[in-house]
């Protein structure tokens, strides 16, 4: 099965959006090494379409409602899960669309409510490069940073 999901490359003044990932161990109930992203996550059944599931997303990751989608992006990160987490849900991949977002705000209403993001960060495209975490979502904005206009 295919978990459905959506994210944002969201920028503003010539910098994109991060958010740095915590997420909990069930084991000893440890951290684990953070992760730097873009927003991003599960389309869930009440979310009336993926524009609706983005900005909800949106607001559990950086508390902020000042978005303005520009566009959904045609390519899709697409991973697959490890095999502990397909046996866990059921789910052997993940399928993200990605949308460009403009950041509408002045930075201070951005507060994660989400108790899985660390932190909220801008950084130049080069910087957004080098901090992203995972190599299917590095080349896929290394392509996409060829036709966005930021």
């Amino acid at each position: 099965m295919i978990r459905q999901a959506v994210g944002a490359i969201i920028f503003h003044q010539a910098e994109i959006l991060l958010v740095h990932k915590v997420k909990i161990s069930t084991i000893r109930d440890m951290q684990i090494q953070g992760e730097w992203d873009f927003p991003k996550g599960g389309i869930e059944h009440n979310d009336k379409n993926l524009e609706a599931a983005l900005l909800r997303e949106l607001m559990e990751e950086t508390g902020s409602v000042k978005y303005k989608v520009l566009e959904q992006l045609d390519e899709k990160i697409i991973f697959h899960f490890a095999e502990e987490f397909t046996h866990k849900t059921g789910y052997k991949m993940q399928e993200t669309t990605m949308f460009v977002i403009e950041y509408t705000g002045d930075r201070s209403d951005l507060m994660p409510q989400d108790n899985e993001i660390r932190a909220i960060e801008f950084f130049s495209p080069n910087e957004t490069l080098a901090k992203l975490t995972h190599q299917d979502t590095k080349l896929f904005f290394e392509k996409a940073l060829k036709t966005l206009t930021i």
